[in-house]
């Protein structure tokens, strides 16, 4: 199994572009079973999920070419009675994101339960609500969930949480659903905006992209077009994090800025701060990292919101840029019961951390850390873990990075451009 090997302490610096979001890429590969005209999709990311994403739809009927570049052709030739494959389902969380579309195709779809990230609880009640409420059917089965539906039908909708992947279910439901939907309480985050706007490229009919009211009017069918996925929310600010760490200039290119004012504000309580140049972000080198009181002294907090607040994937960056910084924060992931479970690596690395409970720790810095053997558990704890293996002094391992890989591409060899010492070994 691959691991990394990381000789931390090294100033970096540079120039470079984050891929493809992937939270985009994967709800957009499933929009292709909406149409039989071909879809292309530039800026696909080449990383783990998306993979076995492109695995699943491939078996359900979709042809995929590869025009390189990240630029993917997707045609579905026959939509056909396959059911999504049980086994390449259990491996990422985004599977159910098929159930829309086979049913707003063809009726039925039996989906497994899905995998991924074992960060907490991840709730597909949202889905199916919003299923249920325009026409579907649902069984609830041990290790797999079987929908049916006649002709979905508009409806109003009120989601229970503002739920990402539960508005992309609805949302690709409803495109092809009989009338108006109206859902309300919608997630709006970035690659929310991405799947609405390819789909409307296609000639779906959804009116408040980026607000939390979508407006559907079902159209009969959809076409084929061809749409840019933006560039990877998450992976911008894991390398506005990683400069931070290092205390190196590290030039972001075409980093959308705009959709990073919340992540400005939260890394500005840990002294983080960046310039704006066009659609460049660079983070300066030698930043005094000094965590900002809040009124009357108060010890400051960093938590997680749905968009526009800051989000979660970004918490565990966040975190490790608190063991660099002077003061003491409270880190408060509400959402996932399991996403700070990896501190106590951070903490074998000599990160002054104390885990209060699931979802709160306590940061106090700075502290130097050093080279340790690691395991990344998850994707952003990977991430994580690798930035603080890069401000260490000495030597770390970091293993079971097929983590890492599932959402960022080629990491190891883009890091290496900015000067990082780290090479992938088997």
């Amino acid at each position: 199994m691959d691991y990394f090997v990381i000789e931390g302490g090294h100033r970096l610096g540079g120039t470079i572009t984050p891929v493809g979001n992937k939270n985009a890429a994967l709800p957009l590969l499933a929009v292709a079973l909406l149409t039989d005209e071909p879809l292309v999709l530039h800026n696909v990311p080449n990383i783990g999920d998306v993979r076995t994403k492109r695995e699943l739809i491939q078996q359900l009927g979709v042809d995929c070419t590869d025009l390189g570049n990240g630029t993917w052709r997707l045609q579905t030739r026959d939509i056909g009675d396959r059911q999504p494959d049980m086994e390449l389902g259990r491996r990422i969380r985004t599977v159910p994101l098929l159930a829309g579309p086979l049913l707003a195709r063809r009726g039925f779809v039996t989906i497994p339960r899905p995998g991924g990230d074992r960060i907490g609880r991840r709730r597909l009640d949202t889905h199916f609500q919003a299923l249920q409420a325009l026409g579907a059917e649902i069984e609830v089965a041990n290790e797999c969930y079987i929908l049916n539906a006649g002709e979905l039908t508009g409806a109003e909708i009120f989601l229970d949480e503002m739920s990402v992947t539960g508005t992309e279910q609805a949302v690709k439901a409803a495109v092809l659903a009989k009338g108006t939907t109206v859902i309300q309480n919608a997630a709006s985050e970035p690659h929310v905006q991405d799947v609405c706007r390819c789909l409307n490229a296609m000639g779906a009919q959804i009116q408040g992209v980026g607000t939390d009211t979508l407006m559907i009017e079902g159209v009969s069918s959809l076409h084929g077009a061809e749409y840019t996925i933006g560039p990877d929310f998450m992976e911008v600010g894991s390398l506005i994090g990683l400069a931070a760490a290092t205390g190196s200039e590290i030039r972001i290119r075409n980093a959308r800025p705009l959709e990073h004012r919340i992540t400005r504000i939260t890394f500005n309580k840990l002294g983080v701060d960046w310039r704006v140049e066009g659609d460049d972000i660079v983070v300066p080198a030698e930043q005094e990292l000094v965590i900002r009181a809040d009124l009357h002294g108060a010890i400051p907090k960093i938590d997680d919101r749905p968009w526009p607040g800051f989000p979660t994937d970004l918490m565990s960056i966040a975190l490790v840029v608190a063991t660099q910084a002077r003061g003491t924060v409270l880190i408060h992931e509400w959402m996932f019961e399991n996403r700070l479970f990896f501190v106590d690596r951070l903490i074998s690395m000599g990160a002054g951390i104390v885990l209060c409970d699931p979802h709160r720790a306590v940061v106090v810095g700075p502290n130097k850390l050093h080279g340790d053997t690691l395991t990344s558990p998850d994707i952003r704890a990977g991430m994580a873990l690798l930035i603080a293996a890069l401000a260490a002094e000495g030597s770390s391992i970091i293993q079971n990075i097929s983590q890492i890989d599932r959402g960022y591409e080629r990491i190891e060899e883009r890091l290496r451009t900015l000067g990082a010492h780290i090479e992938r070994r088997q």
